[in-house]
């Protein structure tokens, strides 16, 4: 009896070892899974939504850099709502924001092995003179455009785990950024200098390099973009970023936004319903003339969404007196409507942006620049996203100590009321 107790108490006790190596082997399959998972995978899966994410709240970025534990704050909201991949935008010596934001993911992921983040991480590019009181001069390359892609190099070292794209320029080659856009032959050179350091092993071979910049830089507007360097950035990037913004061009390109002769005669909501769909229809439109031109060059060329998004305030040419376009009603159909499309048809849409940021045009507090996040400054859940409020996805969480609401308290009646229909004749 001695020994069959023995016996079954040893084999208990090899059962349960068997249990714990196998749970532990697990357990290690889901973490390398996780580290192994590349830009290929994870662009254009729907599972992986991204969004463009800057944590600033001050009216200066050199006087605001949030902690890492503001930035840890919205981490947890951005994963909570199914965002997996960041889009920062430089990695500058005085603004620490990138670096201290791939930290604070890195320490996420150690605290909690099902934390997954993964970022777009961008290296600001310049020409000489950008923003001094010299003149620009878009045929030369800033000297500091060096240094930012070393910086950003290293980063991407440092955190193999976590960038997994390098965006080389933030709509650097658009000729109406009159302040610091270059030639494309810049960006093709410091594209070409990443792909190289791929070839040398001196950075991961799975990393994807880009450049992220408005549709017309990549050839799907006005003719005199469509230069050789250009083609051959295209054959360079490992995908196309390209933006998009109907926003912006119901003043700039406002033909689509005007109410049709054969919608006078609806309501209200039911006019400003159908806008929203025409604006969709732009965006897909602009983003088909990208893939158009960029096909002509390279048929298996990838193009995802690097940016596009809608404001909720403005006082600018996007509110009363101007095309109209602006409150969170609007600002909630788009990001629907960009989000279906997008994810249907498997393709990263960076929306633009997470949380509203005030430094944008600190003079203007009404500038539309500053309201293009999904929350507000406080960490109020704009329109677009109050239907997570209510199913309790950010319960527990907050931002500064405040917990995630509704604006205008959850009452759709008073946010209809905000609601504008678009100028029919505007331009006048």
């Amino acid at each position: 009896m001695k020994n069959r107790l023995n016996t079954f108490l040893i084999l208990a006790f090899l059962f349960f070892m068997i249990s714990c190596v196998k749970k532990e082997q697990k357990e290690d399959d889901v973490l390398k899974s996780k580290k192994e998972l590349t830009a290929a995978d994870i662009l254009g899966n729907p599972k992986y939504l991204a969004i463009s994410y800057g944590g600033y709240r001050e009216k200066s970025r050199e006087d605001g850099q949030p902690s890492i534990a503001q930035l840890k704050e919205d981490l947890k909201i951005m994963h909570t709502m199914g965002i997996r991949i960041l889009r920062t935008y430089n990695v500058q010596p005085k603004l620490p924001h990138a670096a201290n934001l791939l930290e604070a993911i890195h320490q996420l992921k150690q605290e909690d092995s099902n934390f997954e983040m993964y970022v777009m991480l961008g290296a600001w590019i310049d020409c000489l003179n950008a923003w001094t009181d010299k003149a620009p001069n878009h045929d030369i390359e800033s000297p500091a455009n060096e240094g930012e892609i070393k910086r950003a190099v290293a980063l991407a070292n440092k955190y193999p785990d976590i960038v997994k794209v390098i965006a080389v320029g933030n709509e650097a080659m658009v000729k109406w950024a009159t302040s610091y856009y270059v030639q494309p032959n810049v960006i093709l050179k410091w594209v070409n200098h990443l792909q190289n350091l791929k070839k040398e092993g001196k950075l991961s071979k799975d990393l994807w390099i880009t450049s992220s910049d408005d549709f017309s830089s990549w050839g799907g507007g006005d003719e005199v973009y469509r230069v050789p360097d250009l083609v051959e950035l295209i054959k360079a990037v490992d995908y196309v970023s390209m933006h998009t913004y109907p926003y912006h061009y119901t003043h700039y390109m406002s033909a689509f936004w005007a109410v049709p002769e054969s919608e006078q005669n609806l309501s209200d909501i039911e006019k400003v319903d159908k806008a929203m769909l025409r604006a969709k229809n732009k965006a897909k439109q602009l983003y088909q003339k990208v893939v158009d031109y960029v096909h002509s060059i390279d048929s298996t060329k990838t193009i995802h969404i690097g940016e596009t998004g809608w404001a909720s305030s403005s006082d600018g040419f996007y509110g009363k007196d101007g095309s109209r376009a602006t409150d969170e009603y609007k600002q909630g159909l788009y990001y629907k409507h960009m989000r279906e499309w997008t994810n249907e048809a498997g393709i990263s849409c960076f929306y633009f942006e997470a949380f509203d940021e005030q430094w944008k045009d600190a003079g203007n507090p009404n500038g539309s620049e500053n309201h293009f996040g999904l929350f507000t400054l406080k960490g109020e859940a704009k329109y677009p996203i109050w239907d997570l409020v209510d199913n309790g996805t950010f319960k527990g969480l907050t931002r500064d100590g405040n917990p995630i609401k509704k604006t205008f308290n959850g009452d759709k009646e008073a946010l209809l009321k905000t609601v504008l229909v678009p100028n029919t004749n505007y331009p006048k």
